[in-house]
């Protein structure tokens, strides 16, 4: 899940085709379904991201009351308007009127405190879940921004490498060569440093046990003189979200695959290609495309069948972008790394988003 920021953004406005009352304003390479004239290319508004949680006041402003998405009705969610897909919101809150959006766009200016917008943060079922434990050396994972918001993250030509973006829930392992030990977290806990006691009904250590990747970081830490390994996993299947990938978490078919590794070494800590250093150790995400990065090429890859079972169950989430060598992105202050997301997986009936 990427990091929640509202800010003010400068608008192209294109016309819609299905809709003459309606057009598209695009910020970065979304694009969001707007009333016709309310906006023009070069003028400035707040964008409003998918997963933001707007507090009453603000929907009822907006007009958006019992249009939201959640429980709630108040969760933004991509959702296709007279056959557009519309990502995100695009509007001027009164609380911000005397604010001069422009220069706030230029500034990079975070508005999501002042309107009282949150980040929505998924439920966890008890399987995901369970007693926790204070773990200080616990490599975390990292949020993974869109390309559509930020997409000069890579540059034209750059060599890159896509892999498939699995619906699962992401599996933490982190081991301590000093200590001989293993910590076992989620994406939520793992940002906490917390690490999950071992339980064997638990999904992470079942998957975690179940392919042994304990022993192929003990290995890889041997190999790579590191202190500390961290091997990031996707657990996947049938009663873990609604895509399974012909996995079933509720049997002895629970699926795993490593998409990334860190290592601390020699006091620093660095990601790796996980295909270089787990093929043939652990079940790995499918590698869908290596060469030069043209954006039209992501995100039609993006869409599509799934690969992990081989026989294209159901659609594909999307795919992860990382660069042929790993470096660091000025775009995004922290490692250059991003995802695309199919905007059918977007807008399916009956999805689940466990984290």
């Amino acid at each position: 899940m990427s990091t929640l920021r509202v800010t003010a953004e400068v608008l192209t406005v294109h016309e819609h085709p299905n809709a003459d009352a309606l057009e598209l304003a695009q910020v970065g390479l979304y694009r969001a379904v707007v009333a016709k004239g309310a906006y023009r290319t070069g003028e400035c508004a707040v964008y409003i991201p998918e997963q933001s949680v707007l507090p009453a006041g603000l929907i009822e402003e907006l007009g958006l009351t019992g249009r939201l998405a959640g429980s709630r009705s108040d969760r933004v969610k991509a959702v296709r308007l007279r056959g557009e897909l519309s990502q995100g919101i695009v509007c001027r809150p009164e609380a911000l009127a005397d604010t001069d959006l422009t220069r706030a766009a230029a500034e990079g200016t975070d508005f999501a405190e002042r309107l009282g917008i949150t980040k929505w943060v998924p439920p966890v079922p008890p399987t995901m879940d369970g007693e926790v434990e204070s773990a200080p050396g616990l490599l975390s994972w990292v949020d993974i921004e869109n390309i559509q918001r930020y997409p000069d993250v890579f540059a034209p030509g750059e060599p890159v490498v896509l892999t498939e973006k699995l619906h699962g829930s992401a599996c933490l392992l982190t081991y301590l060569a000093d200590e001989d030990r293993v910590h076992v977290s989620s994406k939520g806990f793992g940002a906490k440093s917390l690490a999950l006691k071992e339980n064997p009904r638990n999904l992470y250590w079942r998957a975690v046990r179940g392919h042994d990747v304990a022993g192929a970081a003990e290995r890889l830490a041997g190999r790579l003189g590191a202190r500390r390994v961290g091997i990031f996993g996707e657990v996947y299947g049938a009663g873990v979200q609604d895509l399974s990938y012909g996995a079933d978490a509720r049997r002895e078919t629970l699926g795993y695959a490593a998409f990334d590794v860190c290592a601390e070494i020699d006091g620093t800590v660095r990601w790796l290609d996980a295909h270089l250093l787990l093929d043939g150790e652990l079940p790995l995400v499918p590698r869908l495309y290596e060469g030069p990065y043209d954006v039209e090429r992501v995100l039609e890859t993006a869409s599509g069948g799934e690969t992990v079972s081989g026989r294209a169950l159901h659609l594909r989430e999307g795919v992860v972008i990382r660069p042929a060598v790993e470096r660091y992105s000025p775009v995004t202050g922290g490692r250059a790394i991003a995802k695309a997301v199919s905007p059918a997986y977007l807008t399916r009936k009956g999805g689940t988003e466990y984290e």
